[in-house]
């Protein structure tokens, strides 16, 4: 049985905990280096501490450990640092700073985004002397390595790591044993939200919140598209808005509703029928075929003027294979719109229904 770890965003915590704990109760010296409880949102977690000490009469640092659990996350044993400080109360009991190595947003804002914060404020909040406002700084001293080997500046994430997620639970989501799970969180969420979002991978995420869509719409699928859709549509969702990187995604375009690359891989075949269906010759097709990645075939077919007319008849066909997968296996009907993007997080298309899903779901913008 895959084991589970913890999401960033739980360790970050835990060590603004335990250094907002030391300045408090400079006493108990002893119990510095025992687990930290922290609230998960749902469930709680204990979460071991490496290293925590005051550097004054105002400030501590405490140091915690990344552990994901079997999940393949290069956030394996990186260290976060949570430097604490406490100052006469200001408009707001605590301040979260990113330090080195945490990423920034293009605005400039610390990259801590919803549920991150919710930690922190259901965990820190409390601890917090009514007359002092707890400014945390996290810093990640390896997130700028780290984060060249992901896409997250191209998700307007700079200069590191983001503490991103929707849950405090690191689970390893190509596990096959895992889909009981993806259905049991479905089922819970339909009941608050009838319109569903399914977010493939982590970058489907990212896109997700900064499309400003609430978690309680987001359903992880892992690879499987069809049952995930089909277990929708036997709990009487209204409809589910596909959002996914269009490698992943046009296979379902082409009756491929496990999207996993050893289960099945046809997409630039997909990719070049649909340059043909949409009006585009076979020497673009060909063009198509002889690409390495889905990436490349988009860029070339943008740079002969087709990325439009392929990707949006591509996208329409999705939704329309989706629909009739539903009503084959589940006999219901369920409303279904896609929203693809490339590795960078740029939209490529979506077809007519999705941007009515996505005006149904999301929250709006204070």
């Amino acid at each position: 049985m895959a084991r589970t770890g913890y999401t960033l965003p739980v360790f970050a915590v835990a060590s603004a905990k335990a250094a907002l704990i030391c300045l408090l109760d400079r006493s108990n010296q002893d119990d510095r280096l025992s687990p930290i409880a922290i609230d998960i949102l749902p469930g709680s977690a204990d979460i071991p501490i490496q290293q925590v000490a005051p550097l004054d009469e105002t400030s501590a640092l405490a140091v915690t450990l990344s552990e994901p659990g079997d999940n393949l996350d290069l956030t394996r044993n990186t260290p976060i640092w949570a430097w604490v400080k406490l100052s006469q109360r200001q408009s707001h009991p605590l301040v979260l700073e990113a330090g080195e190595g945490l990423g920034r947003t293009t605005t400039g804002e610390a990259a801590i985004y919803r549920y991150a914060r919710q930690l922190f404020d259901a965990n820190l909040l409390p601890l917090i002397p009514a007359d002092r406002t707890l400014t945390v700084r996290i810093i990640l001293p390896e997130g700028r390595q780290l984060a060249r080997r992901t896409s997250n500046e191209a998700f307007g994430i700079l200069e590191g790591l983001s503490l991103l997620g929707t849950s405090g639970i690191s689970k390893p989501l190509s596990a096959a044993d895992h889909l009981e799970e993806f259905r049991a969180i479905l089922q819970q969420k339909v009941g608050e939200s009838p319109n569903l979002v399914f977010c493939i991978g982590s970058n489907g995420q990212q896109v997700a919140q900064r499309l400003n869509i609430p978690d309680r719409a987001i359903v992880p699928t892992g690879n499987w598209l069809g049952a995930m859709l089909v277990e929708a549509g036997l709990h009487q969702a209204q409809s589910v808005l596909l959002l996914g990187y269009q490698g992943k995604l046009v296979k379902l375009a082409g009756g491929i509703f496990n999207t996993s690359s050893h289960l099945a891989d046809a997409k630039l075949e997909i990719i070049s029928a649909a340059v043909i269906r949409s009006g585009g010759s076979l020497a673009a097709a060909e063009v198509v075929l002889n690409a390495k990645t889905a990436d490349e075939a988009h860029q070339q077919l943008s740079k002969l003027g087709l990325t439009n007319s392929v990707f949006s008849y591509l996208a329409e066909l999705i939704s329309q294979k989706a629909t009739q997968y539903v009503k084959k296996y589940a006999d219901a009907s369920l409303k279904v719109g896609t929203f693809l993007f490339d590795r960078k997080g740029q939209q490529v298309s979506q077809d007519t229904i999705a941007q009515e899903l996505i005006d149904a779901i999301v929250i709006p913008r204070p």
